[in-house]
């Protein structure tokens, strides 16, 4: 198997010279991050979120149950794989690693073994062990999954099995959100998640090539991507980087307003992971800042804000 990705000691260095390197020990090192494979030939991977975690053992969930009803700890984050076409100063994922896959993980093994890794990966919130805090109620619908967000790490569209994959999750009786780049309208085009998000990062194409940094000038498959949102469930999410792309808030209103999406999530970029390599402690906006911007943006357009989680530094807006 080849290296999926990168340890520590060479990010710096790497991400420095902005080219990506292979490692030995990449593979254990992403396991100890708590990621778990669905094979050993491919980087299609499993692992519970923060928000999942805080939820089975009775704290908060994560904004989406808020916005759109998601209950945490019956959901699960996944990808089926961590390639990906853009290198954004802002993601939390570290880059100085090439994903090479053996081959891509089937639909259906995925499919077969998400409760199965879901279990183990919260094995340790187990309510009979006496370290345990989560409620035997939770435990049982943890174990009993209904939602999965495809959002984990990497660009699911470069997934060619992603339609395939998604349409026997909805079979399955899962709620699924897909989240992506827009840089492949041909593989969204088929995609049929109950909500799709695309992410648009910048008001206009300098901007995003600076910011996002993708392989190729992707800036017009984008707006194709957004063309797609009319005809069904669907967000936009802006990342705002203070000092990068809180600008121009008319361009994002022209850009949201020509969409159609049901949804437009303004949040705050996080100083967390490798990002932290590339941006700086004060690139991470307040919630105050991402909450005026997104009023800004609001003069321009016919959305407005219906709804704010300050903790997490979002703001919903939605079609007056």
């Amino acid at each position: 198997m080849q290296s999926r990705a990168c340890d520590t000691d060479f990010a710096e260095s790497a991400e420095s010279a902005n080219a990506p390197v292979q490692t030995e020990h990449s593979y254990k090192a992403l396991e100890k991050q708590g990621y778990l494979f669905f094979s050993d030939k491919s980087s299609a991977a499993l692992k519970p979120c923060m928000w999942n975690k805080r939820s089975l053992q009775g704290g908060d969930m994560c904004y989406k149950h808020q916005f759109y009803g998601i209950t945490s700890h019956r959901c699960v984050q996944l990808t089926p794989t961590l390639k990906c076409n853009q290198r954004c100063l802002f993601c939390w994922r570290c880059m100085d690693y090439a994903v090479d896959e053996e081959e891509e993980c089937p639909p259906e093994t995925i499919i077969a073994k998400i409760k199965k890794l879901q279990k183990k990966s919260l094995a340790g919130y187990n309510p009979i062990l006496p370290t345990s805090t989560a409620t035997k109620e939770r435990w049982d619908e943890a174990l009993s999954p209904n939602m999965a967000a495809i959002s984990l790490s990497g660009e699911p569209t470069l997934y060619t099995g992603l339609p395939r994959l998604i349409d026997m999750l909805n079979a399955e009786g899962y709620t699924t959100f897909l989240v992506s780049n827009g840089t492949r309208p041909d593989v969204l085009r088929d995609c049929r998640p109950y909500q799709t998000y695309i992410s648009v990062d910048a008001p206009d194409k300098k901007t995003y090539l600076k910011l996002c940094r993708p392989e190729s000038d992707f800036w017009d498959n984008i707006m194709e991507s957004l063309s797609l949102l009319k005809d069904r469930r669907s967000a936009i999410r802006t990342t705002v980087v203070e000092g990068y792309n809180d600008i121009d808030p008319e361009g994002y209103a022209r850009i949201y307003q020509d969409s159609g999406a049901d949804f437009i999530e303004v949040k705050g970029y996080m100083f967390v992971g490798h990002s932290r390599k590339r941006l700086k402690q004060e690139n991470m906006p307040e919630h105050s800042h991402v909450r005026g911007f997104a009023e800004e943006i609001s003069k321009y357009c016919d959305y407005e804000i219906v709804d704010e989680n300050p903790l997490s530094r979002v703001v919903c807006m939605a079609r007056r």
